[in-house]
């Protein structure tokens, strides 16, 4: 679907929630409807995650790592070849599906996680799959923006924020060696951004709020997502019980990896910081 037939039906739902509902109701309907919609690329691949691990047969053709692969590369050629995401958003989800795998191969080699099923498509110890779930939290950035007609501001320089995204990056890694300085990271992420708002449109009417609160919100998403792959037996922790939810420990990581990830995907929409939340006057309610 282009992104032209998007709107006309995002019109056409918006018409009919505003007959038939009140403001708040028909809002909300539509607030989550176009949430479902921006994170439609990591809904596929958990989904497919889901449906593989209740029909897959240990003595089938391929293996279960590589059909999600192949699934990804698909869904991944369907969003650009029908305009869901751009050609820009492409190559910055990209770079950021590469950072996420290079991280996949440390922290499988260190024993923090682990694949127990085999693949033809994988490096080392990390099937090619693992990358594209990377890839789905940058889509769902990156989409999610353009669906909400998201700004940001006041954002913080540029510099900063790219110092803070590479100092998250390499406490991933560095942490297994040196001291973890994660509670650091969270207190620098209230500090440069506690001040910016997120303004974002529903139907009519521009809302907003703090941009930490909208990670942890994400994360805490992520966090379920995370559970989910975590009960198909697609990764195991190391020194985790079978079928043993993720700690809420995790919701942390999930929350610093984000500001890596949004870092990235505002390589290409800087139009989106410090502008005006919308040229024309509307209604501003806060959450």
């Amino acid at each position: 679907m282009t992104g032209r037939g998007t709107q006309t039906i995002e019109r056409a739902l918006g018409d009919y929630a505003r007959a038939r509902l009140p403001f708040w109701a028909a809002e909300l309907v539509m607030f989550v409807l176009k949430q479902g919609w921006a994170c439609l690329f990591g809904g596929l691949l958990l989904s497919a995650i889901i449906a593989s691990k209740l029909l897959w047969q240990p003595d089938w053709t391929i293996a279960r790592y590589d059909a999600l692969f192949l699934f990804a590369l698909l869904v991944q050629a369907v969003f650009l070849r029908f305009g869901l995401e751009t050609w820009a958003e492409a190559r910055v989800i990209l770079l950021f599906h590469l950072t996420g795998t290079a991280m996949e191969l440390f922290k499988t080699y260190a024993g923090s996680w682990a694949y127990p099923e085999d693949a033809l498509f994988r490096i080392m110890a990390v099937p090619l799959f693992s990358g594209f779930m990377y890839a789905s939290v940058g889509s769902y950035i990156a989409r999610v923006i353009r669906i909400f007609d998201m700004r940001f501001t006041p954002y913080p320089p540029l510099w900063a924020t790219f110092a803070l995204g590479g100092a998250i990056y390499v406490n991933f890694f560095a942490h297994h060696f040196l001291s973890d300085i994660r509670l650091a990271l969270f207190a620098c992420t209230l500090l440069l951004y506690a001040r910016c708002r997120v303004y974002f449109r529903i139907m009519q009417h521009d809302w907003w709020m703090p941009l930490p609160l909208a990670a942890f919100l994400a994360s805490l998403a992520l966090w379920i997502a995370e559970n989910i792959g975590i009960l198909t037996g697609t990764w195991i922790y190391a020194g985790q019980a079978r079928m043993e939810l993720v700690s809420v420990g995790k919701i942390g990581s999930w929350y610093l990896l984000l500001y890596v990830a949004f870092v990235t995907v505002t390589v290409v929409l800087r139009g989106a910081l410090n502008a005006p939340n919308h040229t024309t006057p509307r209604s501003h309610h806060s959450p």
